[in-house]
This record gives structure tokens, sequence and C-alpha cells, in this order.
């Protein structure tokens, strides 16, 4: 069975990257990384004009039947069919990432622990805190080089929904984390920490290579 790993926090407070730093720590036969952003709903049934006025910073943009379907699945040993989303569409592309049933999966997401039945599939729950103005700079050069938008769209949804929502729906969850990881914790004490944590609910090291 895979001890299930949740980490959360705002856009840009650093998730994925200690997402992928733990997966480096434990070794990729051993850990796999999956992202709540792969569960947003398929929007094809919507003309573009109508996907762009979606709140995709809202809980109800997320798949959360699915998602926990999901965890329950790999959770029990099997392996999954992970959505992969394309950002510049807002659908689902017809590619699914299959993620097996390794001895630690680990799921990151801004809004992973806004959902109840999500956080109560996990095994430890960590909290990445990061200042605004940090998350803010790291949003827009994100969505600027990897989606294509522009400066101003990005500063506009990031006063429009991105920090209402945080302020909503990711900050005050926090107080359900086992493990919070400050932003003056460097990268690699975060990691240690975090680590030592998973390692002692997996019953494993970090990897050999």
């Amino acid at each position: 069975m895979s001890t299930l790993i949740g980490i959360c926090g705002g856009s840009g407070s650093g998730k994925t990257t200690l997402a992928t730093s733990l997966q480096r720590w434990f070794g990729p036969d051993r850990a796999a990384v999956i992202s709540l952003d792969s569960y947003y709903r398929d929007l094809s049934n919507l003309s573009l004009e109508e996907r762009a006025l979606v709140n995709f910073d809202h809980p109800d943009s997320l798949d959360e039947q699915l998602l926990v379907e999901q965890l329950d699945a790999i959770g029990n040993g099997g392996e999954i069919a992970v959505p992969v989303y394309d950002f510049t569409t807002h659908t689902r592309s017809a590619d699914i990432a299959i993620v097996e049933p390794l001895e630690v999966v680990i799921v990151e997401g801004i809004l992973l622990f806004a959902f109840e039945e999500v956080r109560s599939k996990l095994d430890l729950l960590v909290f990445r805190q990061c200042p605004e103005p940090i998350r803010a700079d790291r949003r827009e050069a994100r969505d600027v080089n990897q989606r294509g938008r522009t400066p101003e769209s990005v500063r506009s949804q990031w006063a429009a929904t991105v920090l209402p929502m945080h302020t909503e729906y990711v900050e005050p969850h926090q107080s359900h984390a086992d493990v919070i990881v400050g932003h003056e914790r460097s990268l690699a004490d975060a990691v240690e920490m975090v680590a030592t944590r998973i390692s002692t609910l997996a019953g494993i090291g970090k990897t050999d290579s």
C-alpha cells in the first residue's frame, strides 16, 4: 500500500519544488508525484469565451470525485490513469499519465486541503508557507513563460481571483497541516525535515543513488 502525502500552499509557494525534491530524495522507483492541476474539470463543452470566465482558483473547478476515487485506488495498491490537462484550451487532452502504487505518492496542489474527503485520504499533510509578493512574482513568471499569457492578464487574475480564493480556501486550511514549512527554511532543510516524517510513516529511507 502507498503512503499518501499531501502538499498544499498558495500559488507560487514552492509546492511543486518541494514535491519533486522529495521524489528525488526517495528515488523515482519508490516515490511518485501527482499534481492537483491534473484534475481540473474538462471544459470542452463550453466555448472559449465561456472557459475564460471560469474561476480556476475556486474548488468547484476541480474534479474532487475523480481525485478521491484515484487516491483510494492507489492507496490500496492499484495503478491509476491521471488526466493530462491542457491549460491553453482548458480541456483534458487525449493523453493520460499512468501512476503506479509506489511506496510514497505525493499529491501537491493549491486547493488540496479545501476538500475534506481528500484530506481524510492523506497520511501526512504538509503546508508550504510563502509571502504574497514572492508568490505573485513567481506566478507571473510561470504563466508568462510556460502558458503564453501576458503579464497584465496574470496580474489581473491574481487580484480578481487568486488572492481572494487564497484567503478563503487555502490559508485557513493551514490549520489542518501536520507539518508547516516556512519560507525562511532552506529547501534542503525543508526536504530533510519532511522526508524524515515520511520515512517514519512509510518505513523507508533516502535513496542511495
